[in-house]
């Protein structure tokens, strides 16, 4: 069997991503990308003509409910259950020793 890619191409592609390999990894790297790409020349052998293209192999829906317009809790009712209150808002902490 041919060698789909030697160690120099990827010593090159290593080079080009900032990345040392000893000799044992360039030997390691080498087999396993050579694994790789003959798995994907496996894939584009398979006939896909009657194979509708996909982004998601299931169909997807949204699960999310629509929006509906209710009437909700009442400001002055929530801000009298807070702890302190500040120019009609929640009063909280300064965040990070921030003063406000």
């Amino acid at each position: 069997m041919a060698e789909r890619i030697t160690a120099e191409e990827v010593a090159h592609v290593a080079h080009l991503a900032r990345l040392e390999l000893s000799d044992d990894e360039l030997r390691l790297f080498t087999g396993q990308l050579a694994a790789v790409l003959e798995h994907a020349e496996d894939v584009a052998a398979l006939d896909t003509a009657g194979v509708a293209p996909t982004a998601h192999p299931l169909p997807l829906r949204n699960v999310l409910r629509d929006d509906l317009v209710r009437p909700s809790l009442d400001r002055a009712e929530v801000l009298a259950c807070a702890p302190e209150v500040e120019d009609d808002r929640f009063r909280v902490p300064p965040v990070l020793g921030e003063e406000p």
